[in-house]
Parts: structure tokens; sequence; C-alpha cells
């Protein structure tokens, strides 16, 4: 930039809230910047391209009302905002200590709101706030939670890595052996298979602990139901377990429990 510039001063929009002031400053490509507040007073310096091309460009306010001495401001390729928290949370009648409102300030009317629009934001944030805090002493935090979820987790990490086994098991035995894996697929994973499914007897017990949202009859229908096919339709009929139904069902049966006790491993503990 030249030295022989001359300052000028750049289009600056506002608007407030009740506890803000927002000043939007339209200065492209703003370098240089120089924005202090003392005695009330804000005085704002900098290199751009403004109204009248690449400048130096500045400004003075002094504000209708006492504001904190900290300003906060974010430079954008296009203009650069200025944020102000004012001393006291109260609508101010206008922005400037000076009755006559400088030529280069004009209303902001992205943000801009009325008194009463303000206040029914102000009204909603803070019914919010309380409908937060009551909801939340509504709520006994449970000192055991965090006990609750490591148990859960454990259940579901044997519970995988058990079905996991078989699932890898028969999938090796299937490459190795081709269809002859069908007809012994009982004999190499039963133990297995009745070591998982008597663990999963837990998942009734857990609705009555009020450890999982899902309902007593529910688990207790489906654990049942399984172990119908495994203890009773499978482990006591001999003819049975040389069939190759016992594969699909046994494959089928991995593949489901492997994505169902997965899903609680990735959740958080805390």
């Amino acid at each position: 930039m030249s030295s022989t510039m001359q300052s000028l001063t750049p289009h600056v929009y506002w608007a407030q809230r009740h506890g803000d002031v927002y000043l939007r400053v339209e200065l492209c490509d703003a370098k240089n910047l120089d924005i202090t507040l003392q005695q009330n007073t804000l005085q704002f310096k900098a290199q751009g391209h403004g109204a009248k091309g690449d400048n130096d460009y500045e400004f003075r306010l002094e504000f209708l009302e006492p504001v904190q001495p900290k300003v906060s401001h974010k430079s954008t390729q296009r203009q650069v905002n200025i944020k102000i928290l004012k001393k006291e949370e109260r609508w101010w009648s206008r922005l400037t200590l000076q009755e006559k409102k400088p030529l280069f300030l004009a209303p902001d009317f992205d943000r801009w709101q009325d008194e009463s629009d303000a206040e029914k934001e102000l009204q909603a944030k803070e019914e919010q706030r309380i409908n937060k805090i009551t909801v939340e002493s509504r709520i006994r935090k449970d000192p055991y939670l965090g006990l609750k979820k490591g148990y859960l987790f454990m259940y579901n990490l044997v519970q995988f890595l058990g079905f996991s086994w078989i699932f890898v098991n028969m999938t090796v035995r299937l490459f190795i052996l081709g269809q002859d894996s069908f007809y012994d697929t009982f004999h190499t994973t039963a133990d297995m298979m009745y070591f998982c499914q008597m663990m999963a007897v837990i998942e009734v017990i857990n609705p009555l602990l009020g450890l999982v949202k899902t309902g007593f009859f529910p688990a207790m229908l489906q654990v049942t139901g399984r172990n119908v096919i495994l203890f009773v339709i499978f482990g006591s009929l001999e003819q049975m377990q040389n069939k190759s139904v016992v594969f699909f069902v046994f494959y089928l049966w991995s593949t489901i429990e492997i994505f169902r006790s997965s899903l609680p491993l990735t959740l958080p503990l805390t």
C-alpha cells in the first residue's frame, strides 16, 4: 500500500441483543487491524478494500451506555465482525452517545431484531435453560452406571469372540473340506455353541435388573427358542447332528450374533 493513502471511513452495520452489540465493517482483505476499546469508545483502524478501494480506513464510536473493555473480532475476506459485551443486559434506544447517527453507520438487517423479538428470544433461552435444569434434576445419576456398562461390555465381548470362533472355524473347514464339512459341523462347534448359548441366559436377567431397555418377555422368548433348537432338536436327537442343516443354521446364527454383539462394543463406557 502507498504511504500517500488517505484515511477513509468504512461502512459499518450494527445490531444488538440485550447483552451484546454486533458490528459488521465492510472491508475486504483487511490487514493491520488495530481495534481498541477505551473509556467506552471503540476505535478501529485497518487497511483493506472498502467503498473507496484500497485505502486506510478508520472510525470511532462512543457507545450510549457502558460496555465491557474486552472486544472480540473476526476478519474474513469480505468483512470484519466485531462483538462487544454490554456491562448491563438491557436494550439500548440507539448505539452511540451522540443523538445524531454517524453517516457511515446503518442497521444490520441480517441480524436486526426489535426489542420485543429480542425479549422473546431471551425468554425462550431462559425457559430452555430452566427446562434443562429441571430434567437433569429429575434424572437420578446412577453411581453404578460405569460398572453396569463395563459388565455389558465384557458380556458382549465374550459373545463376540465365541461366535467369531464358530464362524471362522466353519469358514476354514468349508474351504478345506468343501461340502464334507456340512456333516460334522455339530461335533466340531457344539461345545462353543453350548457355552455361548448358556451365557445367553444372562440376557433374560438383564431386563429384570434394568441393565437394558429390552423387555423381559421378548428376551425370554428369544433365548428359549434358541435353546430348544440347540439343546432339544440338535443336542438330543443324534440323527439331526450329522445333517447339513446344522451347518446352515449355525453359520447364520453365528453371523447374526457377531453383528448383534459387536454393536454395543462400539459404544463408549462413560
